[in-house]
């Protein structure tokens, strides 16, 4: 269909998914679950003044229907009084929720706008291991914000391992802030109360996608004065502070085995200047998510690096709250073909914890450092 440039992606944000889309030519969009429609609508009024659309649908109506239906009308011209659209059209998804137990899930970030080898390097970990129930995009997927057209390879992405079906984590990375279109992000990517941060739960997993905005501190001239990140951090601490107060609702309710952080930069990581910034606000969040919530893994990205540290290595400098496990090695010259390599990683969750495995697009599984 010419409408939509690729399957849609289902992000978990809280307890609703968001089901995302990004079309060629103004539409209007909604998608029923269960006999129920939901609109990406503006007060009332459906938008086709957009290039991605955004449904939000509550989780557990999703999870019961085990399916999707995308629904669109091409608009051939909006006007104050009898607007013209095409007839409607209808596209029917499937819908594998996370259920608890043994559960699969693929890391992908610091693509830096790279697609194909993303996505056979989570095809290496799905032969390897079987199919993954759900998907984690952890920043940087592109390589800035630059370009609008460069928020397409999320959704390339997304659509290539999870083909619409099964859920989606994302989480801003520090390139992400960089560029014209960086202040729109929001509106091609999942949010809460318009937050780049925000608690989920997949079956028996519970985590919280956490943004640490740009690397280097506010005056730094590389941002040109357009950033004030540590002001968006303040608030992000209150947010957590909140989390922690509404414990009972988040990660201690009922049938929550596994507690994890998503986060793009490890930010207890032993950074050299000029990124060693924030170390009080950083410490005071890795003793509030070991202390209080009790994370039981961090995943993250950023370091171009395939490994697992632990509290107390050598990469420990503010107090790691447990394993940090981190995974994405993007070279856009690499591969058997020279047109680009990835590994990523792949993570099962059961009963006795959470393994970490490195995959890569040439279809080998890797050591990566322990």
């Amino acid at each position: 269909m010419d409408m939509i440039k690729t399957d849609p992606a289902v992000f978990a944000v809280g307890r609703e998914y968001q089901i995302m889309v990004g079309v060629t030519c103004p539409v209007l969009m909604w998608v029923e679950v269960g006999g129920e429609c939901y609109y990406d609508d503006s007060n009332g009024i459906l938008r086709s003044a957009v290039t991605t659309h955004r449904m939000c649908v509550p989780a557990a109506e999703l999870e019961r229907a085990g399916a999707y239906k995308l629904c669109m009308r091409k608009i051939i011209e909006r006007k104050p009084y009898f607007t013209e659209t095409e007839d409607e059209v209808s596209l029917d998804y499937e819908f594998r929720p996370v259920k608890g137990g043994r559960t699969l899930a693929y890391h992908v970030a610091d693509a830096h706008n790279l697609v194909d080898a993303p996505i056979r390097s989570a095809e290496t970990f799905r032969k390897l291991y079987g199919e993954i129930d759900f998907l984690i995009m952890n920043g940087d997927v592109p390589d800035h914000s630059g370009r609008i057209e460069n928020f397409d390879n999320i959704y390339q992405i997304a659509a290539g391992i999870t083909h619409g079906n099964v859920p989606v984590v994302f989480s801003r990375g520090n390139h992400d802030t960089r560029g014209v279109y960086a202040e729109n992000i929001a509106e091609h990517t999942p949010c809460e109360n318009g937050n780049s941060f925000f608690s989920f739960r997949l079956g028996d997993i519970w985590g919280v996608a956490m943004d640490c905005g740009e690397d280097k501190g506010d005056w730094h001239a590389e941002y040109g004065h357009t950033v004030c990140c540590a002001a968006f951090r303040k608030r992000e601490t209150r947010w957590l502070e909140g989390i922690i107060e509404n414990a009972d609702k988040e990660y201690a309710a009922d049938g929550v085995k596994h507690r994890v952080c998503v986060v793009h930069n490890p930010f207890t990581w032993n950074h050299p200047a000029p990124f060693n910034i924030e170390q009080d606000t950083y410490g005071y969040w890795a003793k509030r998510l070991k202390e209080d919530v009790k994370i039981e893994l961090m995943i993250s990205g950023h370091l171009h690096w395939l490994g697992v540290a632990h509290p107390g290595d050598e990469h420990d400098r503010l107090g790691h709250p447990c394993d940090i496990a981190v995974g994405s090695l993007p070279n856009h010259s690499g591969g058997s073909d020279g047109k680009g390599y990835f590994a990523g990683m792949g993570l099962i969750f059961d009963d006795d914890g959470i393994e970490v495995h490195f995959t890569d697009s040439e279809g080998k599984e890797l050591e990566g450092e322990r």
